[in-house]
This record gives C-alpha cells, structure tokens and sequence, in this order.
C-alpha cells in the first residue's frame, strides 16, 4: 500500500538533485559517487529526467486507490500534501531563496526559512504522507508535522556540518562546497561545534513530540537519531 507514495517521494527527491547538480544550479560533477546525471548525458537529457521524474511521481499517487486500502479523499490530501511540498510554497521556492542568497549577507532568520521550505517541506511532506496513509488524527498529524519539521532542520545543518568536515569519499560528491559559493550555513553561524549541539536540539525536540505514539512510531525515532550521526 505504502510503496507507490514512498517511491513518489523519492522521484521528487531525485529530479530535484539531477536539477540541482546542473551547471545552472550548483554545477556539481559528482553526486552518491558517481558523476552527476548531466556529465553523463548531457544537461538537455538531465533536464528532461527530472522533468520525467517529477510528473511520473503525481502518476504514482494516482494508482491504487480503494482496493489498496487508500480512499479517493485520501488520495487527494496526499497529491495536494506532496504538491505543497516540492512546489513554490516548498521545495522549489525554497531553492529559488537558495539561489537569491548565494554571495549576499542574509540574516539567520532568513537561513531558517530557506532550508525550512529547500529541504524542510518535502521531508514534511513524507512524514504527513505517513500519517495520512495510517489514519493519524489531526492531533497526532499535528505531532508528526512538528515532528517533521524538527528533523528537517537537524537535516540541514547535519548537511552543512559534513559538507564542511567530510570528504568526496565519505560523501559522494566534493566537500566545501558551500563556502567555495558564497552560501551562508549553519556553521558560519554558529562554527561547527555550536551547528552540532543545534541540530542534536532539534533531534531531541522532535523525539519529544512522538510521546503520545507507542513503539510504532520508534522507525521515526530512529530516523530522527540516524539524521544527526550520519556521515553522508
């Protein structure tokens, strides 16, 4: 039931790092350990990929509805959950922020609600998803959202932290990058001690707000941990 709406997600996630590794966006060569998308075949074939990828996730989200235990109403929340999430509002707006910002003194504020919307929304988006699928109340969806947006931020500025201290190898694709484009992080802030204790707050609120949720909701937890050691 599940697998459609996590594979939609994960097109979205992956049109927009073939997009974002383009030489009109942060022109990276290498991406997972291998060149990027559009070294291989060219930037016009990169372009369409994510194009491909992107429409082919809405298809997805269409199929399977009722006899997957999935309601049509459902369905609907869940295009209009993943819309928000990679759209204007989200993903795409947030990069559009992203972009405006490179090489320009921005205010901590406006770091927040750049990657609140880059990388926050779609993980928001995923973990509502969740929520919607299995039923949650509006409560608990409240919990999960908070939850969500928790993460993404401890996301972030894991990402910044290792782009600043991990190596090609640890991270499939070149480190230093951001200082090297004139983007403000999380640890020019706060360095990367000060960016670290950040994000294990951010992890310790978002365990904190799955208190009302038993042991199922314990792959959450463990995702919130895993997003702040990871080193990749």
């Amino acid at each position: 039931m599940m697998l459609p709406f996590a594979a939609s997600l994960e097109f979205v996630h992956t049109y927009s790092l073939i997009h974002d590794d383009l030489p009109a966006m942060d022109d990276d060569d290498y991406r997972r350990g291998r060149l990027t998308n559009h070294k291989v075949y060219g930037d016009g074939m990169a372009i369409l990929a994510g194009d491909a990828l992107l429409t082919m996730a809405f298809e997805l989200c269409c199929h399977h509805a009722d006899h997957n235990g999935v309601t049509a109403n459902q369905q609907l929340h869940i295009v209009r959950e993943l819309s928000y999430g990679s759209g204007h509002q989200g993903m795409v707006g947030g990069q559009v922020m992203d972009i405006q910002a490179e090489n320009r003194e921005v205010e901590l504020a406006h770091l927040q609600k750049i990657h609140s919307h880059k990388t926050g929304q779609l993980i928001r988006a995923s973990v509502r998803i969740g929520g919607i699928i299995g039923g949650a109340s509006s409560i608990q969806l409240e919990s999960l959202t908070g939850y969500a947006e928790d993460i993404g931020l401890a996301f972030q500025i894991a990402d910044d932290v290792l782009n600043m201290v991990g190596t090609r190898e640890e991270l499939g694709k070149d480190a230093g990058t951001d200082e090297q484009r004139g983007k403000k992080t999380y640890p020019s802030f706060f360095g990367i001690d000060g960016a670290r204790q950040l994000g294990k707050e951010c992890v310790e609120r978002a365990v904190k707000r799955l208190e009302s949720f038993d042991h199922q909701a314990d792959p959450l937890r463990h995702i919130a941990t895993y997003i702040i050691e990871r080193r990749s």
